[in-house]
């Protein structure tokens, strides 16, 4: 490394992208930013002139990071009260193409939660090799393996997550129209027009932490979640406000009660109907979500 390079300037053109490492692998905004700040203190503390690539340095750090942290998390996730998807991050001012490329692929809510599935481990090596086009070189170097482990641990999340994340495809215009649907047919009350738009084998994943009301377990059954849904909506109707909007790369719903944002609503897509819906209330989780 050039020793005369600034190390601040240097950190920041890897900002976004350790961001978006750390997220997908926590699912937390905080928890992200949080190991974002750590890697960039120990860039400091470093020897510098002895890094031949920063970029691949601050990758292992931040993926070294992530893999503590996530142990940790999921120690404490036994005992969080109801479902846990990830916190959803509002992606809507996103331009430049550091953040384009870093942030906005495979970011989605469904993937995130997909990746629950993983490992520490794999769930490292998978991000690294298929999102971050990463060698196995690097990625051995973050898990402490050799390259031929790494290859190994690669193609056990692949197998993990083989077939769904080919639902992720759909076009943001289906989601929208999707999307749009759902809340026209919330406001009419209509149930024949929600079960249209549901596979019947949809799932309703809500996340209210133990600080908001949600359903406890995940719903089953386009005839279930409409009923749920009608229900909820008597309770709340005239009260709320929803909007379009981009959140985690692709479109959301964000709802609020006189400008206090209350919920998020996202979705997966078979690319006609609706597979599956992740509502996140807990408060905790809304920080970073703009109200109307």
């Amino acid at each position: 490394m050039d020793p005369a390079a600034d190390p601040a300037a240097v950190f920041e053109r890897s900002r976004s992208r350790l961001f978006g490492m750390a997220y997908r692998m926590l699912g937390s905004v905080a928890d992200a930013e949080d190991l974002v700040q750590e890697t960039y203190l120990r860039w400091h503390e470093a020897d510098r002139v002895a890094v031949s690539s920063p970029e691949g340095w601050l990758m292992t750090v931040i993926g070294r990071l992530s893999i503590d942290r996530l142990r940790r998390a999921s120690a404490e996730r036994t005992t969080y009260v109801g479902e846990w998807p990830p916190e959803p991050v509002a992606t809507e001012g996103w331009t430049a193409p550091d953040r384009s490329t870093d942030l906005s692929s495979d970011l989605s809510m469904a993937f995130l939660v997909l990746l629950e599935r993983l490992t520490p481990e794999e769930r490292v090596a998978f991000l690294m090799r298929e999102v971050f086009a990463c060698d196995y070189a690097e990625i051995a170097r973050v898990v402490d393996r050799s390259e031929a482990a790494c290859r190994q641990l690669v193609h056990r999340a692949r197998e993990h997550l083989h077939g769904d994340r080919l639902r992720f495809s759909a076009p943001p215009e289906t989601k929208e129209r999707l999307l749009g649907g759902f809340l026209a047919a919330l406001e009419t009350g209509d149930k024949d027009a929600l079960l249209s738009l549901f596979a019947q084998d949809a799932t309703w994943t809500s996340d209210g932490g133990g600080k908001a009301t949600a359903a406890g377990h995940v719903l089953v059954g386009a005839d279930r979640i409409a009923r749920f849904l009608l229900a909820v909506e008597r309770k709340t109707r005239g009260l709320l406000t929803h909007r379009l909007a981009r959140l985690n790369g692709e479109p959301a719903l964000v709802t609020a009660m006189a400008g206090r944002v209350l919920y998020t609503t996202s979705i997966d897509t078979d690319g006609v109907r609706i597979a599956a819906v992740y509502r996140v209330l807990n408060p905790d989780k809304l920080h970073h979500i703009g109200g109307h």
